[in-house]
């Protein structure tokens, strides 16, 4: 095979095209993207700096927002920067090997997110299930362990996704129909048999964001089943209402990451620009809503953000 062939089936360099269809509404799109990427990172950081300097706030649920506060960051600054660069500058060129990074820290970091909901949501089961243990089970040792579980599960089984990608022969096109790169994008790219990789990627799906949303779900029946044994109305709602935060969140996330995933294996009558705007909404607004609902809905925070943000008394 000569170079160039070579070449050709293995590009240096993949073209990200944006949002197909949308390419003239480039730079207005990206007015509310660089908005909405500010406030997660500002959101993001300050959440982390109030949990780490108020000792009050370092409980299981608080320390598991600082661990899906990390991965909110990791995840959206690994594409939005080069979103925006995209959209500003028409800067389209993305190397080969950036591509393959992007693709193992957004993945991976997804799966870690999901990982982290699990943990919230065994702490809340903890709490209200077998409140007079909770201390005893959720210790550091035990939250610490947890967090490098979820983190090890997330490197160990996205790690294949950039080989089983370099691999590849991209002999039809190097152009991205998307806004960042994406395994499913570059799969549609190869002139290869991809069955194998296809199903690995739905394997490893179901057995991080698709069986850590079935065990929230049993948690979230073993709670409710808790709190209406509860003999009176008011301690009811207030048991709950420790829960609403987290499955807001939940909701936010995994919404959109289910209409992606969903989409893009099996939605083939769906416009790109839907399908790409949606997967684009996942990267952005969980970063930025998750600080924003505990901060509201958490009274600790929010008295903490007051004490931070109110002018200083003489």
């Amino acid at each position: 095979m000569s170079f160039s062939n070579k070449t050709n089936l293995h590009p240096s360099t993949f073209i990200l095209i944006g949002i197909p269809g949308l390419e003239n509404a480039h730079i207005w799109i990206s007015i509310p993207f660089f908005l909405v990427y500010m406030l997660a990172l500002l959101g993001n950081f300050a959440l982390l700096l109030i949990i780490k300097t108020d000792p009050s706030l370092h409980e299981p649920m608080y320390i598991f927002l600082c661990m899906l506060a990390v991965a909110d960051l990791i995840v959206c600054t690994t594409a939005i920067p080069k979103l925006l660069s995209l959209f500003w500058f028409k800067d389209r060129e993305i190397q080969f090997e950036a591509c393959l990074t992007q693709i193992f820290l957004i993945h991976s970091c997804s799966t870690m997110e999901s990982g982290f909901f699990l943990a919230m949501a065994f702490d809340r089961y903890v709490a209200i299930c077998k409140p007079l243990r909770h201390s005893a089970i959720l210790t550091h040792t035990v939250i610490g362990s947890l967090g490098l579980a979820i983190v090890f599960r997330g490197a160990v089984l996205l790690s294949p996704h950039p080989f089983l990608l370099r691999w590849l022969p991209y002999c039809k096109t190097n152009i991205i129909s998307h806004t960042y790169c994406e395994f499913m994008a570059l799969i549609k790219l190869a002139c290869a048999e991809t069955r194998i990789r296809r199903a690995y990627s739905l394997v490893v799906a179901f057995l991080t964001g698709g069986l850590d949303f079935i065990l929230i779900i049993c948690s979230y029946i073993l709670i409710l089943h808790t709190v209406f044994q509860l003999p009176s109305k008011d301690a009811r709602l207030k048991t709950l209402g420790t829960c609403a935060s987290h499955v807001c969140v939940i909701l936010v996330s995994y919404t959109p990451a289910f209409f992606s995933f969903i989409t893009h294996r099996f939605g083939h009558h769906i416009a790109p620009h839907v399908h790409i705007f949606v997967a684009n909404i996942y990267l952005l607004i969980p970063p930025m809503v998750n600080p924003i609902i505990y901060g509201v809905r958490t009274k600790r925070i929010r008295e903490r953000i007051l004490k931070v943000f109110s002018p200083l008394k003489a």
